[in-house]
Parts: C-alpha cells; structure tokens; sequence
C-alpha cells in the first residue's frame, strides 16, 4: 500500500472531522449535508477497499466530535451512536435482509418495525431519576456531551417532573429543534436588530441550545421529540410500548410514527412521508427505520458507531452548491423589482434548479454573494430554491459586486420605493409597464383567478409583447385578427392571409368564456392589495356587484365580517386610480361581471345555518374545489378564513392537509372530517361531531 493512500485518508478523515465540529459545535457547517453525506460515502468505500487503513481514529469509526470547553463535560449512562444512512429503497432493502438473516424471521414478523420521522435537529439525551430531570446532555462524541441542563430546563416541550409513577432511572434520548414558523420569526428580530440571521432552523436550535444565557435560549421557540431509550429501569418489550409510556408520562412523541411489518409497507411509509414534507411544521431529512422488539434490538448489538437494528434513509438534498452565474432582476404585477440569481442549473430536493429569489439588494448585501460565487443553495421547504450564502473559500477574485440598477428594465422608469424606508424598489409606471401587465395577465388567468386555460406565461409575452392590448382591460375585447398576427397563434400556410390556429381559437374560448365567472373570481383578478381567494368570497356575498363595491366608503367595506379597515382601506385606495377605473369599465363593455350575471346591487340574504363562524377549509374536500367550498361557506353566513386562529370556529379537514390542521390542534380548534362538510352546511356546528 502507498504513502499516498495512507495520506490521502488522513486528509479526508481529517476533513470530515473537521466539517463535524464545524456542524456540531460551531453550528457553522461550510458545507451542505450532501457533500458531508459524499465525502463519507468517498471514506467508507476507502477503508472497504483497504481495510488495513482502517484505526480507532478515523472519522468512520466516530460518532461526533469531543464535547467544546465551553459546556461542563456530562457522561451518558449509555453511549448514544449514530445511524447507517441509507440513500436508496435498495440499501433500506439491504440493510432489511440482513437484519432478518440475523435474528428470528418470526420474531421479527410479530413486533414489526417501527418507522418514524428523522427530525433535522439537535440530539439531546435526558436522564431522569425517580421522575425528576437530573441531566440533559448534547451527544458530542457519544460517550460524552455538553451539560446544557439550565438551557433545556427552559424549553416548555420538555417536562422537569415526569407524570404517573417513573421509579429508577429512565434515560430518554430525543431531538431539540426550532418549528419553521419560529424560525422565520427568530431570524426576522435578528434582522430587525442587525443582527447575523441564522442559514437554518438547525442551526437555530443548536445555537440556541449553547448560549451562555439561559434567558435568551428561554425566548427562542425550541421543542421536542423523543425518539429513543437508553438505559432503564423500566422494561419495555417494544419501542411501540416505550412511546407510549413517554407519552403517558408527559414526554412528547410524534404522531407520524408508524409500526409496519413488511419491505412494502416501509416503502409506503417513505413515499408518504415524502408528500407530506413540505407541510410539515418543522424539516426532517428522512425516515428512521428500527427493529420495534427491544429484545431483537439487543440481539443485533451495534458496531463501534452505530446500532444494527436501525436505518435512516435519507431524502435527496435540499442543499447543494453551485455557481452564480449572474444576478438579474424582475419586475412583478404591483411594480416590485427583485434580483434574482441565475445559476449552473443543479439537481437539489429532486429537481433541477437554476434560478432563484433573492428577494431585494439589501438581501443580497446581507448574504454576502458576488457575481460568480459558488453558493449553497437549498429549497426551502422543498419548494421555494433559496440561496443561503457564497463558499468565501472557492472565490478566486473575479467575482464581483451586484449593483442594483436605477431605471426599470422593462420600461425605462426610475425606480424607487413606494414610501420612504422600504426595502424594495419599485417601477411606478404601474398603468403600462410590459412587465407589470404581463405578471397580472398571469395571475388573472391563474386558477385563483380567472382560471384561463392555455393563458401562461408564453401565451401572455406574445399577446403583451406583440401589443395586441395595451393593460388587462383589453383582453375580453380580443380578437381572432389580432391573435393571428403572432406566430404563437396563427397556422402556417404558404398562401393567403394569417389563419388563426388551434392553440390561439382554444384560448379565445377561454376567455370568452372566463366572461361569466363568479364575481370573486373577478375580485382575484383585479390584483387589489389584500384581496386573495379566501377573503373575496366574503366581499362578493356582501356586494355581489362591482358597482355597489365601487360606491362603498371604506366604513361601510369595513362593517363586513372578515374585511375590517386596512383591506377595507385597500379595496376604496383600489378604486380612487383612474386606470383602474378603467378597466372595470372595460369589463364591463366587453360583457364581463355584467349585473345580470351577479345579481342585484344589495347584499344576499344568505341561509343561516354558519352565521358567526369562521370556517377554515384544507386539504382535499369531496365534491367541492377550494373556491367551491369557501363560496359555500360565505353562502351559509360564514366567514370562509384562509388561516387557523383563536377565533377559528371549525377546521374541515380532508386528504392532505398539514400545517393548518396542525395549528388547529395545537390551539384546541375543533375539527371535522372532510365527510362532514355537507352536514356542516346543512345543520351548522350542531349537526357535526369534532374528531378526538
């Protein structure tokens, strides 16, 4: 074996030590999880090749870094490991049969595993003696920790004194981690403060978990979840029956937990797991999978890192580095210029990614990224591509800086902000810019809108761009003609004039017939501030026509239920612009939300049976659209909310939904059952049953 093997496996365990303080003690991590996941993947395959390279102190046979000075060091009664990582079903698979090629097929068959959620947090392990907290340690190297006993005495998830009788010593191993709603409410006062946000809810919580003062850690919103057992003098046969007993105790466990029996029903567990992830209320990176018999468990042992019993399969990246090519910038419907990153199109969270919010130039300022930089980019959510910060050490000194540019791209006018100390600028040519028709033609013909199909963003540059109309007030005036001039819309003939095609006559259709939509579709249309489809139910019940809505004063908008005096303030400011006038009028002319479809100028006199509720709709409903069910709400006298609050009446909750239900039972919000929302409409809150 060469020098330079040897070399160069002291270099890469040297550098994943390294990376491992860095994530663990500094919570500062210069990498993301994938390329730390690869870099141990390059290690491992290394030392399979090569085991005489194997020794005590390379970074595969380590659980963690050695605990920082800055905590008393803390021993654990029994040594917290690590998990194997499973980047595919076939590993999971693998790892599956040789569990089973290990211990009692049967056996196994009766307990099942135990599928659960693996949390992106910070690994605590808390001993408990005769039902009293006496220790809370962080993993560090495994056998010994940091003792942060003061910081998570003040996290409210975690009870000082356990319920019931819990004689003898229980020690409960669990994740500390920050919610993503208090995550972007932390970060928001540290930027209020000028302060350094922090890259991610896991840094958050870790950073919080090693202040030196209690009281700060005390105002960040930390939580828990318990997700194993060390040493115990309570026996417990299964994981099952352990978390039922935390939970008996006061000790928080998850409710998407989940013991199966079969490789089938793990691959469902993951696959569901996967759809639900961007609802969830905090991030997870995967599934942990664990033999459920505590018995097999000790059966199986553990290597010197991590437990046999247990894999976690980990979902692909949702951060990954990549090249900033350039910034440039759009301008959106209500004139907001953003800069935006445009990238080496890279693969993160399973799809391709190339370009990306920036938000405005004060956010660019703050992340610190040249043009050129490698950045970490990730998804936020698993949706929305973010760009957290450059990798400093791969500049080579031909970045440069982003400026952001004085006069709107599109139209030539200068930008500016819409008041005096607002971060974005604006373009205030708000009438005619292209870009600003473009982007409400887009969402007036979105789904919430006017539902236009075939009227996407290409269709729209073409009508737009082309000049056919000059703002939105021309698009029911459209015609055959006008389309036909535009190679998007017209067929190719080698005689005779431009024909209209298939394409361009189908979306003349639609548009024509988006003419006799409901008149809060029309309201969504319009693009007036606050004014979204959960809240233009509510105004239409109340005004069912455009010309009772344009004479209402703002006190009069701001008696209706659910409106109140700034959108009520927004909807008259929306009506005092003349081009907005105008293309009421337009509408109108062109036979669109015409008094004859939408009724008579004075209020409905709605059926009773939601009168003084508010109703809050998720997920999927039978029978009924979003727009459906929140109509028939308003139709029945209730408020049709588009969030879960204190004054939250009910939440109808069908497949899929997710943080809403949620925030419900978190706040004691009584819920029913998709099944129940006609019961609900027929007979008010007396004629259904909440779920327990």
């Amino acid at each position: 074996m060469t020098s330079d093997l040897h070399a160069r496996h002291q270099e890469l365990s040297d550098l994943i030590q390294r990376h491992r303080r860095e994530y663990y003690l500094d919570d500062a991590p210069t990498i993301p999880d994938a390329d730390f996941d690869a870099l141990m993947i390059q290690l491992r395959q290394m030392e399979t090749d090569h085991p005489e390279l194997i020794t005590a102190d390379s970074a595969t046979q380590q659980v963690g870094p050695s605990p920082d000075t800055l905590f008393t060091p803390v021993t654990h009664p029994s040594q917290m490991l690590s998990l194997d990582d499973a980047f595919s079903l076939d590993q999971v698979r693998a790892w599956l049969s040789r569990v089973v090629s290990s211990v009692s097929e049967e056996a196994l068959a009766a307990d099942g595993y135990m599928c659960e959620l693996k949390i992106d947090g910070l690994a605590m392990d808390l001993v408990y003696v005769d039902g009293v907290l006496v220790q809370a340690g962080t993993r560090g190297d495994g056998r010994v920790g940091e003792d942060v006993m003061a910081n998570i005495a003040t996290i409210a998830a975690i009870p000082s004194r356990l319920k019931g009788q819990a004689a003898g010593m229980v020690e409960v191993r669990g994740e500390v981690f920050m919610p993503l709603a208090g995550f972007a409410e932390l970060n928001r006062r540290l930027i209020e403060q000028g302060k350094k946000p922090f890259a991610n809810p896991r840094n958050a919580a870790a950073g919080s978990i090693r202040l030196k003062d209690p009281a700060v850690t005390a105002s960040r919103p930390l939580t828990f979840l318990c997700h194993g057992i060390g040493l115990t003098d309570t026996v417990m046969d299964t994981l099952e029956q352990t978390y039922e007993q935390f939970a008996a105790w006061g000790l928080p466990v998850s409710d998407r937990r989940r013991v199966v029996h079969t490789m089938d029903e793990i691959v469902d567990y993951i696959d569901q797991l996967g759809q639900d992830r961007p609802h969830l209320s905090h991030e997870i990176d995967g599934a942990v999978i664990k033999v459920n018999s505590i018995r097999l468990q000790d059966q199986l042992g553990a290597t010197v890192r991590v437990p046999r019993w247990a894999v976690a399969y980990k979902f692909p990246p949702v951060e990954v580095t990549t090249k900033l090519i350039d910034i440039q910038v759009a301008v959106g419907r209500t004139g907001r210029v953003t800069p935006y990153a445009v990238m080496t199109p890279v693969v993160v969270a399973g799809s391709t990614v190339e370009m990306a919010t920036l938000h405005n130039a004060g956010e660019v300022r703050r992340k610190g990224v040249l043009i050129g930089d490698t950045v970490i980019l990730r998804k936020a959510g698993d949706v929305i591509p973010e760009v957290l910060g450059p990798v400093v050490a791969d500049r080579v000194g031909t970045e440069r800086a982003f400026v952001m540019p004085t006069h709107c791209p599109e139209c030539g006018a200068e930008l500016a902000p819409e008041k005096i100390g607002d971060a974005d600028l604006r373009c205030p040519n708000t009438a005619s810019c292209p870009a600003q028709v473009r982007e409400r033609l887009i969402h007036l013909a979105s789904r919430q809108g006017l539902d236009i199909e075939g009227l996407g963003e290409k269709a729209v540059r073409a009508i737009v761009d082309g000049r056919l109309i000059g703002d939105e007030g021309d698009l029911f005036s459209l015609t055959a003609e006008a389309l036909a001039t535009q190679p998007l819309f017209r067929k190719a003939q080698k005689t005779g004039g431009p024909v209209l095609s298939k394409t361009g006559a189908k979306i003349l259709e639609q548009i024509q017939a988006a003419k006799s939509r409901p008149f809060e579709r029309f309201l969504v249309a319009l693009s007036i501030r606050h004014v979204g489809r959960g809240v233009a139910p509510v105004i239409a019940a109340a005004y069912p026509t455009i010309e009772g809505l344009r004479a209402a004063d703002p006190e009069q908008l701001a008696q209706v239920d659910g409106v109140g005096p700034v959108l009520a303030a927004s909807i008259h400011e929306w009506f005092e612009v003349d081009w907005h006038r105008r293309i009421v009028d337009k509408w109108l002319a062109a036979g669109a939300m015409s008094p004859a479809e939408a009724g008579g100028d004075e209020p409905v006199d709605l059926p009773a049976t939601l009168t003084g509720l508010t109703v809050v709709v998720t997920g999927s409903i039978p029978g009924f659209d979003r727009d459906q069910a929140n109509q028939a709400v308003v139709s029945h006298g209730g408020r049709a909310a588009g969030s879960v609050s204190k004054k939250t009446s009910v939440v109808v909750a069908g497949d899929g939904a997710g943080s809403k239900l949620d925030k419900a039972n978190t706040l004691g919000v009584p819920v029913i059952d998709a099944s129940q929302f006609v019961a609900l409409l027929a007979g008010g809150l007396a004629a259904v049953t909440p779920a327990e």
